[in-house]
Parts: C-alpha cells; structure tokens; sequence
C-alpha cells in the first residue's frame, strides 16, 4: 500500500450517525478492507444527567460520522454509497483529509470514554453522598475508571459489606 490512511469527515442524516458508522464497519468486514477502511468513529462523550443521576452519550459532532481511510475508488464509493451518508466534508464533496493538527485536536483526548479525575486511591477512606448510605465512611478497595465506579468496604449492621458506587457519589475524606 503505497499511500498512508488519514481521517475523514462524513456527513450524514441527522441521527443515523450510529447507523452510518455500523453499516460501513460491517461492509469493512464482509469485504476484509481493513487496511483500506482501518477505523470508524461517531464521536461522543458521557456527560452526567444531573436530574435523573444517570450518565447519557453526548454528540460532539452531530451528523458527523470520522474515517480513517486510504482513498480510492471502492472506498470512496462504499462509504459515498452508504445509507444515511450525504457525502464527505469537502469541496464539492470531495473527501478531504483532516490536518494533523486537527487530528491532535479532535483525538488528543479519546472523545469516546470521559475525563474523570479521582482525589483518592485504593485503600483511602472515603464518605458517600447523595444516596441513602449519605455520610457513611469506607475504604476504597478497587477504582473502575472505565465503568466510572468504586467498590467500597463500608460496615454496616456489624458487618463488612463491599458497595459499588459511582465516583460522583464518593468524595475524599480529609
């Protein structure tokens, strides 16, 4: 392969970002065009639902979808032709590599799993909030910053009982 993949923007339908993405990966995977169409992403971030205390996917770029891709005629035309697809970002929707610098920019940071910053390790005590265990203390015994979640060993009834909970029920104790 004589010419290196870069990152792509496609356009398209609102809402059938997910979709758009999907069905590329699985004409990627029919075909066996991974060395052509080497990643897919609809980039989006978690944020928190202060209302319902839940964790909901947050668009960056809505009707986006991002390609990282070698050019050529049978990619252009698998992704062009693609249900939901309206075209690639461009002029005259002429697929246009994204600059280093906008690459670093958009993927500096993995847009797909969330920023969180933890004040405390394993073994520290910590307090609960804003649940019915409000002001117990416990000692964290494991951190899941992919599932952004804490077990903790809290005593309770006499007893040693381990709770998970997620980390913006937690905070450190000084």
């Amino acid at each position: 392969m004589s010419e290196a993949a870069k990152w792509y923007v496609v356009h398209t339908y609102s809402g059938y970002e997910n979709k758009v993405a999907q069905n590329i990966e699985k004409v990627v995977e029919n075909r066996k065009l991974h060395d052509l169409i080497q990643e897919v992403r609809v980039p989006t971030q978690l944020e928190d639902d202060i209302a319902s205390g839940k964790q909901r996917e947050h668009l960056l770029f809505p009707g986006y979808v991002l390609i990282k891709m070698v050019v050529t005629d049978d990619t252009w035309y698998i992704v062009r032709n693609t249900r939901g697809c309206t075209g690639f970002v461009g002029p005259a929707s002429a697929p246009t590599p994204l600059t280093e610098e906008e690459v670093e920019k958009t993927f500096g940071i993995d847009v797909s799993t969330p920023i969180v910053e933890v004040n405390f390790k394993v073994g520290d005590n910590v307090q609960i909030t804003g649940t019915v265990m409000d002001g117990v203390i416990g000692v964290v015994q494991s951190i899941n910053l992919e599932d952004r979640t804490v077990d903790i060993l809290v005593s309770m009834l006499g007893r040693e009982t381990l709770a998970t909970l997620p980390l913006s029920q937690v905070s450190a104790v000084d």
